[in-house]
């Protein structure tokens, strides 16, 4: 269990979130406390580098952000970021210092990192993205099951009670998705690995794994 907790996948230096991760041990922890820390984050921040744009909409002045762009907040865009034309930021969401949320990409409930790059028509709910990972064209997130029970996160030898309805996916440090992959809810994939395009994920792919498809996960030589 030790290779999917917060210490494991991700460089707390590389994110403005860093305390909203102070206190837990597995990263989907977080997903019910976004809200709150945005708006007091964004109290703290100074006026000198972000500026306020609307109710809890927090940007930096250095950012890039098309006037196309749909932002809801609460929210943080940070500096150096680049939001394109038609993204949709439906609200609690934090983008990382140069991070790129891309054409008709859609954002709710989430955390990217510093260089997140999420940028051709992506869906990311209830999700957390790791320092510079990486999702192709057409990936998404999906952060409901069809039965609408709880999400649990399995994997071999692992099997944690999230007790969360909604859970996209978790992504560790430098994590590179495939185009048009699908991330099933309670999907966590540790630093470093790869995901084929078109794949369907589900449950736990190791750090520094390549994942081909489902019962095809192989270390990284």
């Amino acid at each position: 269990m030790n290779t999917i907790t917060v210490q494991q996948m991700f460089d707390l230096g590389e994110t403005i979130a860093s305390k909203l991760f102070e206190d837990v041990t597995y990263p989907w922890e977080v997903l019910p406390k976004i809200h709150d820390f945005i708006i007091a984050l964004g109290e703290t921040l100074p006026r000198d580098v972000y500026e306020e744009r609307g109710e809890h909409i927090w940007v930096a002045k250095s950012a890039k952000v098309a006037p196309t762009a749909c932002l809801n907040g609460p929210l943080i865009i940070d500096e150096e970021a680049e939001v394109r034309h038609c993204a949709f930021v439906r609200g609690n969401a934090i983008v990382g210092k140069g991070a790129v949320v891309g054409n008709s990409t859609e954002l709710k409930n989430v955390v990217l990192f510093n260089k997140v790059q999420v940028p051709h028509y992506n869906y990311v709910g209830d999700s957390v993205l790791g320092f510079k990972a990486h999702m192709g064209a057409g990936s998404i997130t999906s952060n409901v099951k069809s039965d609408k029970t709880l999400v649990v996160v399995k994997g071999e030898n692992i099997n944690i009670e999230t007790g969360l309805k909604k859970m996209g996916a978790m992504l560790g440090d430098r994590v590179e998705v495939g185009c048009n992959s699908v991330l099933n809810p309670g999907t966590v994939i540790g630093r470093d690995s790869n995901i084929y395009p078109t794949s369907c994920v589900r449950g736990v792919v190791p750090a520094n794994h390549i994942f081909k498809k489902q019962n095809d996960v192989v270390a990284k030589q």
